[in-house]
């Protein structure tokens, strides 16, 4: 199969979101030719270039999201008012406007009512193929005329609060926003030599991404599958808490409606965990349609911790991960201080890198706070000062790889308060290590009963969890193992692919692109690569005996050299 990989922000970048998994995937798939299409989210993610691609990746076509190329398309008269059409009536869905309540925000569809969905659809392919007739709608989408357009909508009778409360600088910000998020409109990646060419579309993530897979649907009607480790929307939620209300709400509508149509439109849909396919339910995919396809982790790595039995802390707990407020290290801090008061003797590594400037004023906060509930404590008069807790980061003398963080304590822990697939939890099950997690996101999933899990935002009773599992070695031996089986199980590389493997051979049984391909005397042909073309021998010639027997006319071919076959099935022989 030739699968069509879209993806944003992410593969084949050196850095970004799913760049790891979509490099397994396509490494573990090596039977398989990929078309990668990836959309860059920065400079400096271009600048850092590509990790280096396997021989089954055929192609790589790139397009950015942070700047706009002026395509220096002029629409005449008849494309603006087709643009104004379509623009608005997408902008009077997103703002909640009823069909026909204004003529200044007018429906595509006359006569019977159309439900959002289809007004949605409608107005998005409309856009589409103005901006394949044109060849490009960057321009038309950074116009005044667009701003105009979204705040006529919000101004129409019918919009929802929100929208009508819209001020000059929230229009600017949402039609920007739908600006960036739209430029796979204005892209060539949708003729026959292009998308139109695979055989499935492999939507990495929501959001944007999506976009091209729905496009060459409809264009050329390329099937289309959705993986997504976590929802836009929700994405959108944690993110802009403190955006303006108007800001919120369109962009919210926006990814909302979005998700709607690519779920609606997409054969498979897939979620990384339970947790997300539930959001996928609420945004409207189609239960039938859903599957849960855990991320896929390189086991190897942490063979070697997770089958010893030693360790070299009993006394120490260790949590692993970004730095970042939703980790909430304040409680595991609080919680910490309760542990020493019944376990003087422990000690807290808090291996991680701050994430990005709120992560590092975060560690710095962190760092004050362990100097004020821990003062460094001396073994005796005579010796320095230690304080028990201790800020590191992988790559370093004492931790050179992950597997040694989760090696050096007795109890990995984990503290957030928003969590999507808890991959550092996933790793340390895999170390073979007793674990404490706050019941967020996925977490309860991914444990399934190898590890005490508490309420977030609790430090007394994470630190009764801890405690019970530092008294208790036989527990956490017992446990440990238990994680280990089940991370074995259920999140490896190899399962992963397994996977992906078959939902393709699914999808393509159930929805083939219907191509008219020829032979060289003009007749079409079933399949464009014949399956006996990938055959690891050469077919030998036919038997002068068989052929004396009125053998099949296609065995009476003329000589090819013989080579000795493959062993025949054992059903066969």
């Amino acid at each position: 199969m030739r699968i069509g990989l879209l993806t944003e922000g992410g593969y084949p970048y050196v850095s970004g979101d799913a760049r790891l998994w979509c490099d397994r995937l396509v490494h573990g798939l090596a039977q398989h030719e990929f078309d990668v299409y990836a959309l860059s989210r920065s400079e400096h993610q271009e600048d850092e270039g590509w990790i280096p691609l396997p021989p089954n990746v055929r192609r790589v076509r790139t397009a950015p999201l942070w700047m706009a190329e002026d395509d220096e398309v002029a629409l005449g008269r008849r494309a603006r008012r087709r643009f104004s059409e379509h623009f608005g009536e997408l902008a009077a869905v997103l703002c909640g406007v009823p069909e026909g309540a204004s003529d200044a925000v007018r429906s595509l569809s006359e006569g019977a009512s159309a439900s959002e969905a289809d007004r949605f659809a409608n107005a998005l392919y409309g856009l589409a193929e103005l901006a394949r007739d044109e060849g490009g709608l960057a321009g038309a989408l950074r116009s005044e005329a667009a701003v105009r357009t979204l705040e006529r909508a919000c101004r129409a009778p019918g919009a929802h609060r929100a929208a009508r409360e819209a001020r000059v600088p929230d229009l600017l910000a949402v039609a920007g926003h739908l600006e960036r998020a739209l430029r796979p409109l204005s892209l060539d990646w949708y003729e026959d030599d292009g998308l139109g060419a695979v055989d499935v579309c492999h939507a990495a993530s929501g959001g944007t991404a999506v976009l091209p897979g729905l496009l060459a649907r409809h264009f050329t009607g390329v099937p289309l599958m959705v993986t997504e480790y976590g929802v836009r929307l929700r994405t959108h939620y944690l993110t802009t808490p403190d955006a303006p209300p108007a800001v919120r709400s369109l962009l919210a509508a926006f990814q909302g409606r979005l998700a709607a149509e690519a779920y609606g439109r997409a054969e498979v849909v897939t979620a990384g965990n339970t947790h997300t396919r539930r959001w996928q339910e609420r945004c409207g995919a189609d239960r039938e349609k859903l599957r849960t396809v855990y991320p896929g982790m390189d086991a190897r790595p942490f063979t070697e911790v997770g089958e010893s039995s030693d360790c070299a802390d009993p006394d120490t707990l260790v949590w692993v991960g970004r730095v970042e407020p939703a980790k909430d290290l304040v409680s595991l801090l609080h919680a910490f201080a309760e542990v020493r008061r019944q376990q003087p003797r422990t000690r807290l590594r808090i291996v991680g890198a701050p994430a990005g400037p709120e992560g590092a004023a975060y560690l710095g906060h962190c760092r004050t706070l362990a100097a004020q509930l821990f003062p460094d404590e001396a073994a005796g008069p005579h010796a320095a000062g230690d304080n028990p807790v201790s800020f590191e980061e992988i790559g370093g003398p004492d931790l050179p790889v992950a597997a040694d963080a989760y090696a050096s304590g007795a109890v990995t822990v984990l503290s957030s308060v928003v969590e999507g697939f808890p991959v550092g939890l996933a790793e340390a099950m895999l170390c073979g290590r007793a674990t404490v997690s706050t019941d967020v996101g996925a977490v309860v999933e991914v444990i399934g009963g190898t590890g005490l899990v508490v309420p977030p935002r609790n430090p007394r009773a994470l630190a009764e969890a801890c405690v019970a599992l530092l008294r208790d070695p036989e527990r956490r031996a017992r446990l440990g193992a238990a994680a280990r089986a089940r991370a074995l199980e259920l999140f490896t590389v190899e399962q992963n692919i397994e996977a992906f493997h078959g939902i393709y051979l699914e999808i393509v049984s159930r929805a083939p692109v219907r191509r008219v391909v020829l032979d060289g005397a003009g007749e079409p042909l079933p399949f464009s690569v014949p399956a006996e073309a990938h055959v690891p021998v050469r077919w030998t010639a036919a038997s002068p005996r068989l052929a004396a027997r009125g053998g099949p006319a296609w065995a009476a071919g003329r000589p090819v050299r013989a080579t000795t076959p493959a062993p025949a099935p054992e059903g066969a022989r």
